[in-house]
């Protein structure tokens, strides 16, 4: 019972959102903050994206019972009550709220409780079985670790973080629509309009590069706050990440036979490569290029 509480929380997808929840608040702190301040930013985090991952469970039950991919969870071999799952979604994102308010403030805590209920109440239950732009709006949700992290640390919300959060927005869409062309089929059945399940393998690889080049040139808005270490790898995993979209697309127009997972899992390296290389840049005090270049931050 204990696992399948777990598993409701998603703890994989809790991972990638602490990835770039601690290199946003090094960001913001130019250096280390209070490790302490990190312990809890990273424990009310994952306590509100459990939240809404839970509530997500619950929401789409019935569809995670038909897909090939979803019908191990918890609530669908009954492993866990629907009514229990309800409850332990709720009091998680209560817990979330009240502990950040009081271990750091209530920017951060009010920025979360937005959050769940973007997820829940706009993509879970308004796009998802809509619109082919589920993921695009949708996976706003999945951008503010940054932006609650920075606020964690500053009390504000400043343009880097805005920064952040476009560099998750816009890498969400490939990300996500490369792990649905593998699964366009179960979509398909549940009558979920994932690009991939509605438009052809031409059309969502073409989207996948629009978002790549989106997705690359948002992350170089960032490199007057940081150094070149940033900036090389920020130039240097992002013109390897659109060569791969790009190299995807042409195999799909040529008709041949297309791996998409590669492009996925090469989407999570380049999301840590990049956010990693924030975290450096923020702990080894390199002078920002536009200070060093004479311009105001």
């Amino acid at each position: 019972m204990l696992r399948g509480y777990l598993a409701l929380t998603k703890p994989r997808v809790i991972e990638l959102l602490l990835v770039t929840t601690i290199p946003a608040m090094l960001l913001a702190a130019r250096g280390v903050p209070s490790l302490w301040l990190i312990l809890a930013t990273l424990l009310g985090g994952s306590a509100a994206a459990g939240s809404a991952n839970a509530l997500n469970c619950v929401a789409d039950v019935d569809i995670d019972a038909e897909m090939h991919r979803t019908r191990a969870r918890p609530l669908v071999t009954h492993q866990v009550p629907l009514r229990h799952a309800l409850i332990f979604g709720i009091a998680l994102g209560a817990g979330a709220f009240g502990w950040l308010w009081a271990t750091t403030n209530v920017l951060s805590a009010s920025l979360v409780v937005a959050t769940i209920l973007f997820y829940v109440f706009v993509y879970t239950l308004l796009l998802k079985r809509r619109t082919a732009q589920n993921i695009i709006w949708g996976g706003a949700a999945g951008c503010m670790p940054v932006v609650i992290g920075w606020s964690a640390v500053t009390g504000t919300v400043s343009w880097p973080a805005l920064v952040m959060f476009g560099i998750v927005f816009f890498w969400t869409p490939p990300h996500t629509w490369a792990l649905a062309m593998k699964f366009r089929e179960d979509y398909r059945r549940v009558g979920v309009p994932m690009l991939p399940a509605v438009a052809s393998a031409a059309t969502v690889t073409r989207q996948i590069v629009v978002f790549s080049w989106l997705m690359v040139a948002c992350s170089l808005l960032l490199v007057p706050a940081t150094s070149w270490i940033y900036a090389t790898v920020a130039v240097v995993a992002g013109g390897w990440f659109v060569a791969m979209a790009h190299r995807l697309h042409a195999a799909v127009r040529r008709g041949v036979a297309v791996n998409p997972m590669r492009l996925f899992h090469l989407s999570n390296t380049y999301l840590a490569l990049v956010f990693v290389a924030i975290a450096l840049d923020s702990v080894l005090g390199w002078t920002p290029l536009a200070v060093a270049s004479g311009w105001a931050l």
